[in-house]
């Protein structure tokens, strides 16, 4: 069996976790389960990094120890790794026993092999909040190049990693393994660094105590880096028994921030290549999530904390969000309208909107149970095709880290089954006995298109993947499936549906940025400008009230004519997640069962309304020519039903 080793940067203890934490941790959770969805034997590994001046200067303005803000932080990662459903094998502290044994190892068998280590002074600039030293050239009005942290000048003893001399080493390795540094871009970056020069790296620290101390020379600490870069190895028992370094070093993927990745691709192979230690294969750098414009940060006052989403969204919506808002390697910027949107269009219209409808459409028609499609699917008209191009899509966008493309082709298959189930019309079919095996092989596509569906979800959404699977009948949890191959036609027919609860319940985004107090109050909105026309409609209304409006997309399903009324039909009218019955004055340009099966605009929040003792709850679109009949809106195209017209 092939193994694959995964991990994430060991985070800070000065302060609680945040969404780019989350985010990253995330990411490795998918790469995690889709791997094992690929038959091989999963490590994934995270933690946190407990040493350094930053750590004992956060303790002291909060009158701990450095061990008891650690234990203390600590102990929200693991609640919030749980809430996330995180799936790691470790947790690996650098306070603990096994890691500093293999940083004294590493350090060890750097020494033994040569003379990369010696003792001398630094001089220059030192970023705290970095914990890393820049030079001269690198400093941007007294603060550092990568943050925007002030730096102080320093002057004390230290030893030095001769980093200098693996300059040429380095460079052969980038030009001989060009996937060693993921994306490209991030890869021409550390290439042109590392080629304009390197100098020696300061290994050590006497201006504060909190860290490993230095063999030999206990006035030294060691530099915090070089001490957390080995929680990679010591995490797998490196000054131990090595069996699991055996089984699992080189690391397949050291997943890091773009902020970061000089410290993994430059002075952590350095180090390694000093002690005859193999290399990892790959580094792979993410961006960074963005607000106001600006990287999010605790001194900005921009984060965004995990917990407080998980409590107003579920933890499989913020995954997704997560996953499919940013463009892998690239930055992306976050909004809560963002994140609603992703969830009331994505999930509860296009996916949760789909399950619902398949399922009523299988009880209405088959008592709950999936129809044996027989071989009456006629072919290259099933969905089939497009689940395989779903399936080839999300397994190679996942292992070129595309996960926003790769779940977009996920949900071309969604959207192909929604426009599946529209153009055959099962509600027709299910009118007319002659056509109950085309029924049978329609309804049994759909059915097996969420089946694929919810095993191509399970690595980013793995309850909502679970709870799919559970209302199609599915015992079975789909994280112990495989993804090694397409299968089409694994929902056997006969078993029998479990309907549920609405997988995705829609967020009503006024109420909640509302709550939040992040609608703009009147006062505070921009004037409107001064119409300057002399036939201006004193009836405008402008944008926010128009935004007042919900257009949604429904299909009739039924008409017929209002007794005693010459122009007012009868329409029901599917939403996706309802029916809607409305009265429209139409008649005397449509007959009713004319309008069976199209697609309208549908004025979804009116309120409810009786016209000759019949309720309407809703207002269809429709244009007025000169004689005053209407001609209804519609499209030239099908449309997911439910959707939002705007």
């Amino acid at each position: 069996m092939s193994r694959y080793y995964v991990t994430t940067p060991i985070y800070y203890v000065n302060d609680a976790p945040h969404i780019g934490h989350a985010y990253t941790t995330v990411v490795a959770d998918v790469l995690a389960r889709f791997h094992r969805l690929l038959g091989e034997e999963v490590y994934f590994l995270t933690g946190t990094d407990e040493h350094g001046q930053k750590i004992e200067d956060s303790a002291a303005a909060k009158g701990l120890t450095p061990i008891a803000l650690a234990d203390a932080v600590v102990q929200r990662y693991h609640a919030l790794w749980k809430r996330l459903g995180m799936t790691h094998n470790d947790f690996i502290r650098t306070t603990e026993d096994r890691h500093q044994r293999g940083v004294l190892k590493l350090f060890g068998e750097i020494t033994s092999r040569g003379d990369d280590i010696y003792k001398g002074r630094y001089e220059g600039w030192y970023c705290k909040g970095c914990e890393a030293f820049y030079p001269e050239s690198q400093i941007v009005e007294g603060k550092c190049p990568d943050q925007g942290h002030p730096v102080q000048r320093l002057s004390e003893e230290s030893y030095f990693f001769r980093l200098s001399r693996y300059q040429e080493p380095l460079l052969k390795h980038y030009a001989d393994n060009p996937s060693f540094i993921f994306p490209e871009t991030r890869r021409n970056e550390i290439v042109s660094f590392v080629s304009s020069g390197l100098k020696d790296l300061s290994l050590s620290r006497t201006s504060f105590r909190w860290g490993i101390p230095f063999p030999g020379d206990p006035q030294h600490i060691f530099y915090v880096w070089f001490d957390a870069l080995a929680n990679y190895i010591t995490a797998l028992e490196y000054a131990g028994s090595q069996d699991l370094y055996r089984q699992f070093w080189p690391a397949d993927v050291h997943l890091v921030g773009k902020d970061i990745l000089r410290f993994h691709a430059v002075y952590w192979p350095a180090f390694l290549m000093a002690a005859g230690v193999p290399l990892p294969k790959s580094v792979v750098a993410h961006g960074w999530w963005l607000r106001d414009a600006a990287k999010m940060s605790k001194s900005r006052g921009n984060v965004i904390e995990p917990n407080s989403l998980l409590d107003d969204f579920s933890v499989d919506a913020v995954r997704y969000f997560l996953m499919r808002e940013m463009a892998f390697g690239q930055d992306a910027s976050y909004s809560d309208e963002a994140l609603i949107e992703r969830c009331n269009s994505d999930l509860a219209n296009d996916l949760g909107n789909l399950v619902s409808r398949t399922l009523k459409l299988l009880e209405n028609s088959f008592g709950g149970v999936v129809p044996d499609p027989g071989s009456h699917s006629p072919r290259g008209e099933g969905l089939a095709p497009a689940a395989q191009a779903a399936w080839n899509g999300m397994v190679g966008g996942f292992k070129e880290y595309d996960f926003s493309g790769a779940l977009s082709r996920v949900w071309e298959l969604v959207s192909a089954t929604n426009k599946f189930i529209v153009e055959k019309e099962p509600w027709k079919l299910a009118a007319d006995p002659a056509r109950r095996d085309e029924l049978g092989w329609v309804l049994y596509d759909a059915a097996e298109a969420l089946r694929v569906t919810g095993l191509l979800i399970s690595p980013v959404m793995p309850r909502a993947a679970r709870a799919l699977w559970g209302q199609l009948g599915l015992q079975r949890d789909p994280a112990e499936e495989s993804l090694t191959e397409f299968e089409w036609g694994r929902l056997a027919p006969g078993t029998r549906i479990a309907k549920g609860e609405s997988l995705f319940p829609r967020i009503d985004k006024k109420a909640y940025l509302a709550r939040l107090g992040t609608e703009t109050p009147e006062a505070a909105k921009p004037a409107a400008p001064i119409a300057r026309e002399t036939n201006v409609d004193e009836a405008s209304i402008d944008i926010e009230e128009f935004r007042k409006i919900r257009l949604r997309v429904g299909k009739v399903t039924a008409a017929e004519k209002v007794e005693g009324a010459k122009k007012l039909l009868k329409l029901q009218v599917d939403l996706g997640d309802e029916v809607r019955q409305i009265i429209s004055g139409i008649a005397d340009k449509y007959a009713p069962e004319a309008l069976v099966g199209k697609q309208i605009v549908l004025v979804a929040n009116l309120k409810p309304a009786t016209i000759r003792g019949v309720e309407s709850r809703g207002m269809l679109l429709a244009a007025e020519d000169a004689e005053g009949r209407a001609t209804i809106v519609t499209f030239d195209e099908a449309v997911t039903v439910g959707a939002t017209v705007r």
